[in-house]
């Protein structure tokens, strides 16, 4: 895991440009303290930049940028190929010669003989950039899931990129201005919706898209999505398919030089992975989790009593609020974008890495591909009942006008939302995930910017609606809150402390082999296909209610974080009772702060 930057097509000084790139370099340093480099294009007006966390081949062959023999390409990459020795035992069949043990240089040779096909090929999590100094013009590309994140400016001829947000900021050459439909997303999500970021004219480059730069012009394309088509298959060939996917997965994601642990959560994905981990591992592995001296949140003995059963050395880290209030500002200063996520996963990163893990193992993307949130119950039937209510379209805005206006709950302002559009599944998860309603939103824009903003409560997230049902939960789960959210809030908290965070369920390989399993066998409720395809999984966890990997965060922002949370300035008529709210604009009022727009 590392962090990678560019400077393409920018007319100035040799002096200039090294300046600007080792800016946006150093604002990257904490993403790969091991090493870092510096390229510059013969013609002087591009630059790749680097840091790297080493994982693979720990030597100085491992340097980037890494440029081949003849100096035509040069890449900078972050990320992790799992599949990277099969590939390189195929380059090698080929002909050609590695100096090196790294996937950077298997990515490297197979795009100098592939070139963007080199992509169906790999198998992992990336952002990378090939410089080809013959054509003067970059490939820069992102992994199909979205799990390594790239930010990009684009203006004239010049063309910035970056691993995160904050270093194409750093760069000085975008004006940082607001951008309101970033800001909209933010508030009605709890994330920035790809491709926008906060910042004007700054996007995201969404998961599984390359973007081709040269002369100053950009071509951009998708290259993969997933198919949810589904096949005639039974239930136990799907539980065989599912777990010949996850121990495959498994398998690949313990590939390192460094040693790997486990982050542990006490729910069935994180225990999921342990069981199958410890089948390919023949040392001890190292487990991590934290507990809460506030009881009810308390699962740490849960954890403790998993890693036991799969005979782990399990560490235990205590929060309370003084220590959640102290690390706190670290916390905010680490934020690339506002999120409404993230601290839970700080916090365990920071025991991890006190311990001297560089490599951890996650749970996360269960939930999305196997049915395990609430979503997946809920949003059927409001699209259900808003579909009966459309019959009746005076009663259902009647209602919607009432429940806005009158409404004491944030949750009945969002239910007004789904009753004024139409009742997609779109509109009903946005409206069930969501965090203000459309007009609290513009409320607290129009307030905060002084403009007339209006935004769009009609914009959709879900392309395929040929879908089941409950396909359509898991494609929204899986494109907006775990890639929005989850996904660049694990990235972006991990790599604070120099971790590499991998996600063995978020794997292409693995999705596109469970994606045509039928949504009622694959999404059943309470993830009973991966239950029963992992039976290692103790019936004591199989059958405990389901409780996320959360903080006491309304107890503490009413006591011990008070100070964080005074002068948050909401509208009249937008109410703060829910804490993620209140965490919200806080977040946000801090961030605007970072980058100069307080």
């Amino acid at each position: 895991m590392c962090g990678i930057a560019g400077i393409l097509g920018f007319k100035c000084s040799k002096d200039l440009l090294e300046k600007k790139i080792f800016t946006m370099q150093s604002s990257l340093i904490h993403r790969g303290p091991d090493d870092s480099g510096i390229y510059v294009s013969n013609d002087c007006r591009s630059a790749l930049a680097h840091t790297r966390l080493s994982i693979l081949d720990l030597s100085t062959a491992g340097h980037q940028p890494m440029s081949t023999i003849d100096g035509r390409y040069t890449i900078t990459f972050n990320g992790e190929i799992y599949n990277f020795l099969e590939l390189r035992q195929r380059l090698e069949n080929e002909g050609e010669t590695l100096e090196s043990h790294t996937d950077t240089e298997v990515v490297l040779k197979l795009y100098r003989k592939r070139g963007k096909d080199c992509l169906k090929d790999l198998r992992g999590m990336f952002a990378f950039a090939i410089w080809d100094e013959q054509k003067q013009s970059c490939f820069i590309t992102r992994d199909s899931l979205g799990i390594k994140p790239l930010y990009y400016w684009h203006l004239n001829q010049t063309l910035v990129f970056a691993s995160e947000l904050r270093a194409v900021i750093n760069s000085g050459l975008p004006q940082v201005n607001l951008n309101l439909d970033g800001l909209y997303g933010y508030l009605t999500t709890g994330s920035v919706p790809e491709p926008h970021t906060l910042i004007e004219d700054i996007y995201c480059l969404e998961a599984g898209n390359w973007l081709y730069w040269q002369n100053g012009n950009i071509t951009k394309h998708q290259y993969w999505q997933v198919d949810f088509t589904p096949q005639k298959i039974s239930i136990v060939d799907a539980q065989d398919i599912v777990r010949q996917a996850l121990q495959e997965s498994v398998k690949y994601h313990l590939v390192s030089d460094v040693p790997v642990g486990i982050f542990l959560s006490g729910g069935i994905d994180s225990t999921a992975i342990l069981a199958l981990a410890s089948q390919v591992k023949s040392s001890r592995l190292s487990t991590y989790s934290i507990a809460f001296t506030e009881t009810e949140w308390n699962e740490g003995v849960l954890a403790k009593k998993i890693a036991n059963h799969f005979g782990a050395n399990h560490t235990e880290f205590q929060v309370d609020a003084a220590f959640a209030k102290s690390i706190l500002p670290k916390f905010l200063e680490s934020i690339d974008q506002p999120t409404i996520d993230g601290f839970n996963t700080f916090c365990v990163s920071q025991v991890a890495h006190a311990h001297g893990m560089k490599v951890v193992l996650s749970g996360l993307g269960g939930d999305e591909i196997f049915g395990g949130y609430k979503s997946f119950q809920s949003i059927p039937k409001m699209v259900k009942w808003g579909k009966r209510l459309d019959k009746i379209p005076y009663a259902r805005k009647a209602l919607a006008y009432g429940l806005q206006h009158w409404g004491k709950s944030s949750k009945l302002k969002r239910v007004s939302d789904f009753l004024r559009n139409p009742p997609t599944f779109s509109s009903a998860y946005q409206s069930f995930r969501g965090i203000f309603s459309h007009y609290e939103a513009i409320a607290i824009i129009q307030s905060l910017t002084k403009s007339d903003y209006i935004g769009d409560p009609k914009r959709s997230v879900l392309k395929d609606h040929h879908m089941t049902p409950l396909d359509q939960v898991s494609s929204l789960e899986l494109s907006s809150y775990m890639r929005n959210q989850l996904l660049k809030d694990s990235d972006v908290m991990s790599m604070r402390w120099g971790l590499e965070l991998r996600v063995p369920f978020v794997d292409r390989t693995l999705l596109e082999s469970v994606a045509s399993i039928p949504s009622h066998i694959r999404l059943a409720k309470s993830k009973q296909l991966l239950t029963k395809s992992i039976p290692e999984i103790p019936e004591w966890i199989v059958n405990r209610p389901k409780r996320g990997f959360s903080f006491p965060f309304a107890s503490w922002m009413d006591t011990d974080f008070g100070d964080y949370f005074i002068n948050l300035n909401a509208p009249k008529g937008v109410p703060l009772d829910s804490w993620y709210r209140r965490w919200s604009l806080a977040i946000l009022k801090h961030w605007l702060a970072q980058v100069g727009l307080g």
